[in-house]
């Protein structure tokens, strides 16, 4: 690696050759401020907080742009940037409304946080508020035009990470504002719900919609059985909430809290995860020996991918895999399996579940197929941010809670269960189970490394006793593209398909940095969590979902086998084409 001489400060430091200016300050314990700069996006130098001096120069750069060169030297701090910055942040605040206490970010604003630690105490500039009104036209996220501050980064990660382009720069001047194109709703744009908008917004312009009060009410109702499923990925984010480290495992104490506050049952979307590896991997070996669809086979998983899909590759829909998502199998497993061990009429049921996505919101009511039950399978999600709220506002100290376990018949769960959380986890998953399946025997190692990782794509090939299997792994929507574009081109030519499984996870990382997950997310903590739910899974006693003795059993006593009629009506689902533009 070639690095460069330089100065910070004064100081002489060695920095790789591709830094920063913004990074190479970092590397020695320098916090430059920054609004408009997340790691996750390329750096576009908008808010120009983060000006530094060129020594011996009139020049000021943008440090989170400049890269770094050999001899440069440069002044961080001094009074005339601290006053720079200090102005910035005034300017931004006479344009944004002063309502911090009914705010969604209040205490993890960006801006809000900046303000405090310049000392901000007055506004010196006229204020200029925007009389903008909120779109909350989807049942995932809310958009707030009055409090943006024009980062660009929701657009950013719209346009460049998930490639979908619902979100842009619409107006010039003081009227632009971040919009879909032409003013239209996020509803009737070609936004998938995927939330990483909210998640990279630094202030309160965008967030999930909150539903806490639905809880709150369910709870309080005698006549609500209320049941709880929590995601595989919330395990090892919530604690973040309650000043855990990222990937801390805690299952058990998100159990404990659940019933501190009201639930009459706690169940796990991991024995879904087992449910829906049952289903996915025995359609996908039908695939690979009988022929009965279209190869690859792609997952199905994740519901901001599926809208995607329909969306921009409709063609595609025969290699869907039919298997719902683990929280709809869930929901359709506790308004009737569970509904009928427990002797609870399923009408009193309110199905409630805790997961990493902003798109499981609109999940819940995409069609027909997610009321399988006779009743809506799953009557509410809350994001991991949102359980964090109620459990501080409820007065529960989280971090002193034992460990409780969660509730039969359905809270059971294998190690590939709850590695569903992150990228690369549900093709392992699905492959120990379906090698089982062909081949009559057990992997002689569960670790699939050419699944693993953090490159946006992967492909790799397993072998099953002879019969390479070829597989591809995309997440990040912006990814996906090139996976599919091969595999359009390989059957337009009338070839063999490049691969016979392909997984897809909207957000980068998988549901670990879903777009309803503890804010601040990072690549080291996306590595973190995703070590969290590795490191479950090698601690589980039962590795695949096929050796789950409680799906074992949900088989025996009332579905019959994967893929029987009635779990094709319980535990799958069917696709359509969706139009980009509503109107």
């Amino acid at each position: 690696m070639s690095t460069v001489q330089m100065k910070i400060n004064g100081n002489p430091v060695e920095v790789p050759a591709d830094y920063t200016l913004l990074a190479a300050a970092k590397m020695v314990n320098v916090n430059i401020p920054t609004l408009c700069y997340h790691p996750d996006l390329p750096a576009w130098a908008a808010c120009g907080i983060c000006v530094v001096k060129l020594e011996n120069s009139p020049k000021m750069v943008r440090a989170c742009a400049t890269p770094v060169a050999e001899g440069m030297s440069i002044i961080t701090h001094d009074p005339e940037l601290h006053q720079i910055r200090k102005t910035v942040l005034e300017l931004i605040l006479s344009t944004h409304p002063n309502s911090c206490l009914t705010c969604g970010r209040n205490g993890s604003c960006e801006l809000q946080r900046l303000a405090a630690e310049f000392g901000i105490r007055e506004q010196p500039y006229e204020i200029r508020l925007k009389d903008l009104p909120k779109d909350d036209s989807t049942p995932s996220i809310v958009l707030n035009p009055e409090k943006c501050i024009n980062c660009g980064r929701c657009a950013i990660v719209c346009q460049q990470v998930q490639g979908v382009w619902a979100l842009e720069f619409v107006g010039r001047g003081d009227g632009t504002v971040i919009a879909p194109a032409a003013n239209l709703t996020l509803d009737d744009s070609p936004c998938i719900k995927c939330g990483q908008c909210s998640a990279h917004c630094p202030v309160g312009a965008i967030f999930e919609k909150d539903q806490t009060r639905n809880f709150l009410n369910a709870v309080n109702d005698e006549k609500k059985h209320v049941v709880v499923q929590i995601a595989p990925a919330v395990r090892v984010a919530i604690g973040e909430g309650f000043d855990t480290d990222p990937g801390c495992v805690c299952t058990k104490k998100t159990y404990a809290a659940l019933r501190r506050l009201g639930a009459d049952a706690v169940f796990d979307t991991n024995f879904a995860a087992d449910l829906t590896i049952m289903e996915e991997g025995s359609e996908l070996v039908q695939r690979l020996t009988e022929g009965s669809g279209p190869l690859p086979q792609i997952t199905s998983c994740c519901p901001a991918w599926t809208d995607y899909m329909e969306k921009y590759y409709y063609d595609m829909i025969p290699n869907f895999s039919t298997a719902k998502s683990p929280m709809m199998m869930q929901g359709a497993m506790t308004k009737t399996y569970y509904a009928e061990k427990a002797n609870v009429d399923p009408k009193d049921i309110f199905s409630v579940a805790i997961m990493p996505c902003t798109a499981k919101k609109y999940e819940i009511t995409r069609d027909d197929n997610m009321f399988a039950s006779g009743q809506q399978d799953v009557d509410l999600v809350l994001t991991t941010r949102e359980l964090i709220r109620l459990i501080k506002a409820s007065g529960i100290d989280f971090k002193m809670l034992p460990d409780e376990d969660a509730d039969s018949p359905i809270g059971e769960y294998a190690g590939a269960g709850t590695i569903f959380g992150n990228t690369g986890g549900v093709m392992e998953a699905a492959i120990r189970t379906a090698y089982a399946l062909v081949t009559g025997e057990e992997m002689e190692n569960y670790d699939i490394e050419a699944v693993r990782g953090m490159d946006g794509v992967r492909r790799g090939v397993v072998d099953f006793k002879g019969t390479p299997v070829k597989v591809a792994v995309a997440h990040g929507m912006g990814n996906v593209k090139e996976l599919l574009d091969e595999v359009r081109a390989a059957r337009d030519a009338g070839e063999e398909p490049p691969y016979h499984f392909i997984e897809v996870m909207a957000c980068r990382g998988g549901c670990i940095a879903g777009g309803g997950q503890p804010y601040a997310t990072t690549d080291e903590i996306r590595e973190r969590r995703i070590a969290g739910l590795y490191a479950d899974d090698k601690a589980s006693e039962v590795r695949c979902s096929h050796q789950n003795p409680a799906i074992t059993k949900i088989y025996s006593d009332f579905l019959g086998a994967p893929l029987s009629e009635k779990s094709h009506h319980l535990l799958h689902t069917t696709y359509q084409p969706r139009p980009l533009y509503k109107k």
